[in-house]
């Protein structure tokens, strides 16, 4: 049996326009750009919320966990 490969993460870049959600039932979301780089932290990506306009800084960890949104 061999050892599975762990899924490759994909390029943040290739994440920007595309829509998500907070969560199973929480607010749409769009990937805008990447966030502002913090010494320390995980790659952080800029997110606009379709419900407010808010736009804010989203750890990418945290992206690939929620769903997408059609």
């Amino acid at each position: 049996m061999r050892d599975a490969k762990p899924a490759a993460l994909p390029e943040p870049r290739t994440l920007i326009g595309s829509w998500r959600r907070f969560g199973a039932v929480g607010p749409v979301y769009e990937i805008v750009g990447l966030g502002a780089p913090r010494p320390q932290e995980a790659l952080r990506m800029r997110v606009r919320v379709l419900e407010t306009g808010e736009e804010l800084d989203y750890p990418l960890a945290d992206i690939l966990d929620d769903p997408r949104e059609r």
